[in-house]
């Protein structure tokens, strides 16, 4: 049965995560160095802010999510951890500081995302382009992914991101389009759609992320698959939703290895590119090879 209902689970119910999504971070040289240069040039990341169970991977491995634009957000999404309120002015000096950690941390791919920037004129689109400019400049031999915000839809500013070539531009949905007003503060589910269209009809190798678990169904899930491919984006993440904090949308399942599985399965069928599904799996997760394929 359908609802608009915000779902509701005990909390002794949250307390309890499944096996699948117990995990340790396993700090290798490579994770300790990166650490320390991110802290070093206080730098954002998503894989802090957002409490990514799979930092210790990536950092490990050699890639890293930064986070440009401060770490305030105009936006107050259900399922966010990032501070909302009034950011900061934009640093003049993140890019090139941005694209000399990546430097320092021998990234050999680096996904870059940001907090909505709603108060400025163009969402931050000229500040994502600086950035993107001085890291393709600095850092030749790094592919680079852009997790982009929707930029209220303008055109205009999708076109300075465009004009940059990242390797992948992605933006996520977050969930199936009956939830997404729910939980999702300013954003709309057709505007993302747009947004994945018109850079698709640009050229670009467009990406974009589900999370499961907040109340959907297997055919809402599906029908989503079909939107995305209708405007055809190539590459699709599902991972599991897990809440940052009781103030939260709680979580209404927890999704098993299977039914992620199957999801992989079906995406594949639609003709996605490239699914990445399982229960831990975050937007940029195997990132690196989602451009190698």
């Amino acid at each position: 049965m359908k609802t608009t209902e915000k779902p509701k689970l005990a909390l002794s119910q949250l307390s309890r995560k499944p096996s699948w999504l117990k995990i340790s971070i396993d700090a290798n040289e490579r994770y300790t160095q990166t650490k320390k240069i991110i802290e070093d040039h206080h730098l954002h990341t998503i894989c802090s802010s957002g409490r990514c169970p799979n930092r210790g991977e990536c950092w490990g491995n050699g890639t890293a999510t930064l986070m440009i634009g401060g770490d305030i957000c105009t936006r107050s999404c259900k399922f966010c951890n990032t501070q909302t309120g009034r950011p900061h002015p934009l640093s003049p000096d993140e890019p090139k500081q941005v694209a000399r950690a990546i430097q320092l941390m021998h990234l050999k791919h680096a996904v870059i995302t940001s907090v909505d920037r709603d108060d400025l004129e163009d969402g931050g689109a000229n500040h994502w382009a600086n950035t993107i400019r001085e890291i393709k400049e600095s850092c030749p031999q790094t592919t680079l992914e852009v997790l982009i915000p929707d930029f209220q839809g303008n055109t205009d500013s999708l076109h300075l991101i465009i004009k940059e070539h990242p390797e992948i531009i992605s933006h996520n949905m977050e969930t199936v389009k009956r939830l997404s007003p729910l939980v999702r503060s300013a954003a709309n589910y057709t505007r993302s759609l747009n947004v994945l269209k018109y850079l698709a009809q640009n050229g670009v190798v467009t990406k974009s992320g589900l999370m499961l678990g907040l109340g959907e169904t297997e055919e809402e899930v599906i029908d989503t698959m079909d939107d995305l491919r209708a405007v055809n984006c190539q590459i699709l993440t599902l991972g599991q939703y897990l809440q940052p904090t009781l103030k939260h949308w709680p979580v209404a399942e927890y999704i098993t290895p299977a039914q992620f599985e199957k999801y992989k399965n079906i995406g594949l069928s639609k003709g996605f590119r490239f699914v990445e599904s399982a229960p831990l799996v975050r937007s940029s997760y195997h990132a690196d090879k989602h451009v190698q394929k």
